[in-house]
């Protein structure tokens, strides 16, 4: 008895740095089980814990969040995607009183909380630079407009399938307010019109990465925008967006003038990704010059940046690798 004493002696008074290395190593539930070992271990966790995911809980996630969230008021990422429901607004109420340092939130797949969740993040977490609310299809514009007055840092967003907060208000109010926004998701968000996407091109010039894809409302001039003023572009998603026509995708070519004006490194800028599946009004010389303009864009096996299927017009269109091996198998034949 005595030695199994010692011993646990010897782990509590363990330095804290050495347990949060230790912890480092370990998977979360084993670090949700080893912060209520003592009173030792649960204050140099809950003090020294940043980084936190509650994902592998099947059930009762609702309950372990109110308990947990009072203790890990240091946490700056928390991972709460779900692959059934079980988050409700208390849950998300609490983490907002008690973890302000969060700076990266997955809420994703959250179907059943409602508008005070976002109301709550607003005051509680302004630190906020990438939050993922895929899937919280009753969040509402009114909440996420009002969200993003007080979170301005959002550097990331993702709104796949928010049809009812996902709106062109909403939109409005991000470009008002977010203007270090990087990374946009807004797939499947078809309430979304040209309104809503041109005022993210003048509010967030800083955009690297958006995705349309099933915005069926938008037209031309949303890509004109994107391309006049979002000259760090390099991925966009356009699947299904069947009003896109020849003149959104030259006026994205010849913006790769506009970027070799703006910065030096201009080899390094221009589109890497792009998903034009569906868009079935596009034509092969309207393509093939945004790929000649873009050499990151490739159609050829295995590098497939340049997303075409269903597009049966466009199979003509080739990157600089294709016209390479093209004229390789040429000169074999020759």
């Amino acid at each position: 008895m005595i030695g199994i004493r010692c011993t646990y002696d010897q782990w509590k008074d363990i330095p804290m740095e050495l347990l949060l290395r230790i912890m480092s190593l370990l998977d979360h539930p084993t670090v949700f089980i080893a912060s209520s070992v003592c009173s030792t271990w649960r204050h140099s966790i809950s003090t020294g814990l940043t980084h936190f995911s509650l994902s592998w809980c099947k059930n009762n996630m609702n309950s372990l969040m109110l308990s947990v969230a009072p203790r890990f008021t240091n946490v700056r990422v928390l991972i709460l995607r779900q692959e059934k429901p079980q988050l409700v607004d208390n849950a998300v109420e609490t983490v907002a009183n008690n973890c302000h340092e969060i700076e990266d939130l997955d809420l994703s797949k959250s179907f059943r909380l409602n508008d005070s969740s976002l109301y709550a993040l607003a005051h509680g977490c302004p630190n906020l630079i990438k939050l993922n609310i895929s899937g919280c299809s009753a969040f509402s514009d009114t909440a996420l407009a009002y969200l993003t007055g007080f979170c301005r840092k959002l550097r990331i967003l993702n709104l796949c399938g928010c049809v009812k907060a996902a709106s062109d208000n909403a939109l409005k109010a991000i470009g008002d307010n977010c203007s270090q926004l990087q990374s946009l998701n807004l797939g499947w968000c078809e309430n979304v019109s040209d309104a809503g996407v041109m005022s993210l091109a003048y509010g967030c010039p800083d955009l690297h990465a958006l995705d349309l894809c099933g915005c069926v409302l938008i037209t031309d001039e949303s890509v004109i925008a994107l391309a006049n003023k979002c000259l760090n572009l390099q991925s966009l998603g356009l699947y299904y967006c069947q009003n896109i026509t020849d003149r959104a995708i030259y006026a994205l070519a010849h913006s790769r003038s506009r970027r070799q004006k703006a910065y030096a490194s201009a080899k390094e800028q221009g589109l890497r990704n792009l998903n034009i599946s569906q868009c079935t009004a596009l034509t092969p010389p309207a393509v093939q010059a945004l790929c000649d303009s873009c050499p990151s864009l490739h159609t050829c096996p295995g590098r497939h940046s340049l997303i075409i299927s269903g597009c049966l017009n466009l199979t003509s269109v080739r990157c600089a690798c294709g016209f390479q091996s093209h004229r390789q198998v040429n000169a074999l034949s020759h």
